[in-house]
């Protein structure tokens, strides 16, 4: 049986201390507005459609509803979205920026913008290795389902 590779040479590990690295990036920002990364992700779900269900986001961003409610609800106290039962659907929850939750989405356009500074690659640079990595992630996804 061979030894497995070192750390750096596993593409697993660079993508994880990556996803941290950039999650460390974006905390100073994210903290002068008052959100967690997790947070932001939400909003960010909402700035694509706003008024979807607890579950449309958890699949936007493939996780589970009960990791979302608790999100959303720190969203809520902190004035940035409003819940409310779909009639149709009791059992639906869905959720709505505020004014505050929809203003909020100028400030963190500079999170893209400290990535690309920090990165040292440019735009092409970073979108070819969007492009490659989502690739890799929708091939994951699709064995899994």
């Amino acid at each position: 049986m061979s030894a497995p590779l070192p750390l750096d040479e596993q593409l697993c590990f660079s993508l994880y201390a990556t996803s941290m690295a950039i999650s460390r990036a974006y905390k100073p920002m994210l903290d002068r507005l008052g959100i967690t990364y997790p947070q932001y992700l939400v909003l960010h779900s909402l700035w694509e459609q706003d008024g979807r269900t607890v579950g449309a986001i958890a699949d936007r961003l493939g996780l589970e509803s009960s990791t979302i409610t608790p999100l959303v609800k720190r969203l809520e106290a902190a004035g940035l979205v409003g819940r409310a039962r779909n009639p149709a659907d009791e059992r639906q929850v869905q959720v709505s920026l505020t004014e505050p939750g929809r203003a909020i989405r100028e400030q963190c356009g500079c999170l893209g913008e400290a990535l690309l500074e920090r990165s040292g690659m440019t735009g092409d640079q970073l979108g070819t290795l969007n492009r490659v990595v989502k690739k890799l992630h929708d091939a994951l996804v699709a064995e899994r389902g």
